[in-house]
């Protein structure tokens, strides 16, 4: 075995036991009370209301991981298909502080919303919540309003909205259901309300139960607010699908003008093999093209493919570009995994965002990078205006882009590889992946020099012991705040991925965007010649 493959599968181990955390919600006793009550749990729900043999690409798994709440965030996301239709499915985890919302839920709900906007997905939300977290509602109740905000919006961009409640909606997640265009209460389940029992009488005195304020019978047959009363939580479920399979939900291009694809010409099992421990050491990025790529197919016209058709392969040698076909769906694809950015890898890299727009053609972002190169000669020779050139194209872009960060994303490569702040449709890591302004030993031996010749001008001598600590202290710590589960904790990609996996998770969303029109641009502001 490998030093580089035994290296990543610790760290694959690693992650499997995080999100097995996220599986265990609220953990034994919490998941066997539950169940107790005769209770499906939120994955065993999903589960029943995804088509039979079909995928779950599960979005954020690891938000909240480094908080002091719950790894998941007591919330379930993620994509999959219901009655042949690809759905944004959201789902309280009600053994987690009874579902209740924290920032971390928020976050993870808005981000959920988000991919349902830019992709045109119906969402179907499995509800059974609390509602928030009060000792955390400053960090909640001002921004958790875009929750609603979101549904509402949603219904009007005619992307349809279903709630299957299964137990509490109380407070201000009795909006949830209040706001979706479809409602699906459980008899003797669901408890929707603004003000429970207690609250209601505190404010008015008034003495009431749980069902008559905001049982699922009093919702179906006197407010009107339960479009369908369920019998049970499977009855939901059926119901649910069924509401789904009389939507009328077609994609924008269908699936049967895909051509055949083979599988990858290189086994995707040899990814494990190319992330070298050391990410400063580079690796050829067309090693993972190949593995991740539809292989060759016979044939002649649209059926045959070449598996990689490299675009400028003699220029810019440290970012490759070209074209290739992943599950039969057409991809430009931008490669970086030999560490710095010059400044004909960013020319390369806006002629070849231009072109992909032109031909409305998604963009994959590969990336391994420790930015834009740095020291006199290549100041001299353009980098900053040569860089700008390719975040502008980047940034102003119209059609989808894909980021999977395989190693280093450091400084501005970030940036100019499409990472999170330029709003990829999907973005996701593998456990080699670090993030960060600049390497953990270049950022503690910067302010070691700022610091040394801060010394120098006042004339003082240099504390050599006490900045030997400061450097270990900074290096550690950016360390850490780099390493995938710490920035997957904060949502800032959509999940740490197997490298295995990759290809599996980006076939599943280039189907997903398939759902909208794909049209590039010709309009990118102004380029610093």
């Amino acid at each position: 075995m490998s030093t580089n493959r035994e290296a990543l599968l610790e760290k694959v181990e690693a992650l499997d036991a995080e999100n097995a955390k996220a599986v265990a919600g609220g953990g034994e006793k919490y998941v066997a009370r539950h169940k107790k009550r005769g209770k499906l749990l939120a994955r065993e729900r999903i589960e029943l209301l995804l088509d039979e043999g079909s995928a779950f690409l599960e979005l954020s798994p690891l938000a909240g991981w480094g908080s002091d709440f719950t790894v998941g965030a007591s919330l379930v996301t993620g994509i999959g298909v219901v009655e042949g239709v690809e759905c944004m499915i959201t789902a309280n985890d009600p053994t987690v502080k009874g579902g209740a919302s924290n920032p971390w839920t928020l976050k993870k709900a808005f981000r959920a919303a988000q991919v349902a906007a830019e992709n045109g997905l119906p969402t179907i939300a499995l509800v059974e919540s609390g509602g928030a977290d009060l000792p955390t509602q400053k960090e909640i109740f001002i921004p958790g309003g875009r929750m609603f905000r979101d549904i509402t919006r949603a219904s009007a961009d005619r992307r349809p909205t279903i709630a299957l409640v299964f137990g509490n909606s109380t407070a201000g997640g009795a909006y949830i259901p209040g706001m979706s265009d479809y409602t699906v209460m459980v008899k003797e389940g669901a408890k929707v309300f603004l003000g429970g029992p207690p609250l209601v009488k505190m404010a008015t005195g008034e003495e009431s139960d749980d069902e008559s304020l905001g049982g699922a019978e009093m919702h179906a047959r006197t407010s009107g607010l339960a479009d369908y009363l369920a019998a049970d939580e499977h009855d939901a479920i059926r119901i649910g699908r069924r509401i789904v399979a009389r939507l009328g939900v077609r994609k924008a291009r269908a699936d049967a003008a895909l051509p055949a694809y083979a599988e990858p010409d290189l086994d995707p099992d040899g990814l494990l093999d190319l992330v070298p421990t050391d990410l400063k050491e580079p690796f050829d990025p067309r090693e993972a093209i190949l593995r991740i790529v539809d292989g060759t197919t016979p044939g002649v016209g649209p059926a045959a493919n070449v598996p990689f058709d490299e675009f400028k392969p003699l220029y810019g040698s440290s970012l490759v570009t070209g074209w290739a076909r992943i599950h039969g769906r057409p991809v430009g694809i931008l490669a970086n995994a030999q560490g710095v950015l010059f400044s004909e890898e960013a020319q390369k890299a806006t002629q070849f965002i231009q072109l992909a727009n032109q031909v409305d053609t998604p963009l994959l972002f590969l990336h391994n990078t420790t930015g834009y190169m740095v020291g006199a000669e290549y100041e001299q020779g353009g980098i900053i205006k040569h860089g700008a050139q390719m975040i502008n194209a980047v940034s102003n872009s119209a059609v989808p882009h894909l980021t999977v960060i395989m190693g280093a994303s450091y400084g501005a490569g970030n940036y100019g590889m499409n990472g999170r702040a330029y709003d990829p449709r999907f973005l996701f890591t593998w456990p080699s992946a670090k993030s960060a302004v600049m390497g953990p030993a270049q950022l503690a031996g910067v302010m070691d020099l700022v610091m040394r010749a801060g010394a120098e001008a006042k004339g003082q001598p240099y504390d050599e012991e006490g900045a030997a600590g400061i450097r270990a202290y900074v290096e550690q710590q950016v360390e850490e705040q780099s390493l995938p589960f710490f920035l997957s904790g904060l949502v800032y990609d959509d999940g740490v991925i197997d490298p295995r996996d990759t290809r599996t998770v980006l076939g599943i969303c280039l189907s997903v965007i398939d759902n909208q029109p794909i049209r590039g641009t010709d309009r990118f502001g102004v380029f610093r010649m």
